[in-house]
């Protein structure tokens, strides 16, 4: 089990961690029934919060950011020493985290997308893992909702039972959800994004040599060119200018440097 502590990339505070470490955090919280923000992190979560004060914010108050992409974790043993094997990867953090809530008896919420999507989703994650106790879904409303509809989402969870809850409204949205909820639901939340979509059979992932050096972001970029070309091939030269920076000392990042946001945004 790998658990190094948080490091500073980009001014964005990512945990240098394996899956075991990851999963057993979570759980642990869970069953403690204590807040935990989690995220795994690509190289386009790490720069919402480069390019954004509050976001940033938002981030470095989350408990637990993984390496979700190899970008960063490359950036991690380069900038820190950390000599990371491997990333964290969101969708198989997810499944892992499933299968450990299966067998500790440890009940899970799954909140976003479309109710087909979820509905998808829990057939699927219950035919892997047969003992996992979903305790609810709650679809997105694709929209921000009023303080109000928050105390209700909040209560809908909190009365399920469950003491995980899974968040897939794409990035940055599930970050900044999971930062606005997870005290009043005082449990793991846990911004997994795309997984849901995976994992319920509506979104291919990219083979798994692609995913191993790196290549997921051209697997995605072909498949959807017109939504995801800025984030490749815009902020992907960015980030990797960025990170050159930083190891050369020619540009310092402090993770202390963030405006507190002024107000909730809440995504429901």
């Amino acid at each position: 089990m790998i658990d190094k502590g948080k490091f500073n990339l980009l001014g964005v505070t990512v945990h240098a961690v394996d899956y075991e470490a990851a999963v057993k955090k979570i759980i642990t919280a869970g069953k403690q029934r204590r807040p935990l923000g989690v995220s795994a992190l690509a190289v386009h979560g790490v720069m919402t919060g480069v390019m954004d004060n509050e976001h940033r914010h938002r981030l470095n108050g989350l408990e637990l950011i993984v390496p979700d992409g190899q970008p960063v974790r490359w950036a991690l043993n380069w900038l820190h020493g950390t000599k990371l094997k491997d990333r964290v990867y969101g969708p198989n953090l997810m499944l892992n985290t499933c299968e450990a809530a299966a067998e500790q008896g440890v009940p899970i919420f799954l909140f976003g997308g479309k109710q087909e999507l979820l509905d998808d989703l829990q057939a699927r994650l219950l035919k892997l893992f047969p003992t996992l106790k979903i305790a609810g879904m709650l679809a997105s409303k694709f929209r921000t909702v009023s303080a109000e509809e928050k105390q209700e989402i909040v209560a809908t969870i909190r009365e399920s039972g469950a003491a995980i809850t899974m968040v897939g409204l794409g990035c940055p949205r599930q970050e900044v959800w999971a930062y606005e909820f997870k005290k009043e639901l005082e449990m793991p939340v846990l911004a997994v994004g795309a997984a849901f979509n995976f994992h319920a059979g509506q979104l291919a992932q990219a083979p798994p040599l692609m995913q191993r050096w790196g290549l997921e972001w051209l697997f995605r970029l072909i498949k959807e060119p017109t939504r995801l070309w800025y984030r490749y091939l815009v902020l992907n030269p960015y980030y990797l200018g960025l990170v050159f920076l930083q190891l050369t000392g020619l540009k310092k990042f402090d993770p202390q440097t963030t405006d507190s946001p002024k107000h909730e945004i809440l995504y429901g």
